[in-house]
């Protein structure tokens, strides 16, 4: 049974509480990336804050792209709360970033000496930043910012480095958000951690893949 999470824009809830599973989406997705893969359980798919429409322990926790970077933080911070971690698709480690173009540095020196406006220094800034940077705004672009940083300087492998329970890799073949060399690494941050590989599928496991993605869940419960 499916029904939505009591409150405004919370997200969805499968089968009846307490769940036993918590699956988090990615960046600008919504909980009903998961609608396929948690069917028949008890689990519950919030939509995280800014995101989306947007029980009691130990549970799974499933996390596709950034709702896998908040997973791993939450397996590391709560050992005891959580049992299994399936992460999928999730851009633990920092791809090279390509340095700005020089009129954009120009750019900035300008704004910072007072001869470039804010409204024009942000037109730049959006004809080179990532599609998930040019759509996002205000908090939400701070938090993709510090998200992005906190990828570059380890804080993700660290704490991946510091989860105890049993952990489940699912990476597609053709993911380019989080290419699979990168998913090589995580598997061995974690001791024992499976890396399941899923020829043709790109990053959007959740919907492209989710018999698979249930398949991995199946083995943590």
């Amino acid at each position: 049974m499916l029904s939505v999470l009591p409150g405004d824009n919370l997200g969805a809830r499968h089968g009846a509480p307490p769940a036993d599973v918590v699956a988090l989406h990615g960046w600008r997705r919504s909980s009903a990336d998961f609608d396929a893969v948690l069917v028949g359980l008890d689990a519950v798919a919030p939509d995280l804050p800014g995101f989306g429409s947007a029980a009691g322990p130990p549970v799974v926790l499933v996390g596709h792209s950034f709702g896998g970077k908040v997973a791993v933080m939450l397996a590391a911070a709560c050992p005891d709360r959580v049992r299994g971690l399936l992460l999928t698709g999730v851009p633990l480690t920092a791809a090279p970033v390509p340095r700005a173009s020089w009129r954009y540095g120009v750019a900035r020196r300008l704004n910072r000496l007072g001869l470039l406006g804010d409204e024009r220094l942000e037109a730049r800034r959006r004809r080179t930043g990532s599609d998930d940077y040019r759509a996002a705004s205000g908090v939400m672009r701070d938090v993709l910012v510090r998200s992005l940083g906190e990828t570059r300087d380890g804080t993700y492998l660290r704490a991946l480095g510091e989860v105890r329970c049993p952990v489940e890799l699912v990476w597609g073949e053709r993911d380019t958000a989080a290419p699979l060399p990168g998913a090589a690494d995580l598997a061995r941050a974690p001791a024992g951690a499976r890396l399941t590989v899923l020829p043709g599928v790109g990053h959007l496991t959740p919907t492209e893949a989710s018999a698979e993605l249930r398949s991995a869940l199946d083995r943590l419960r």
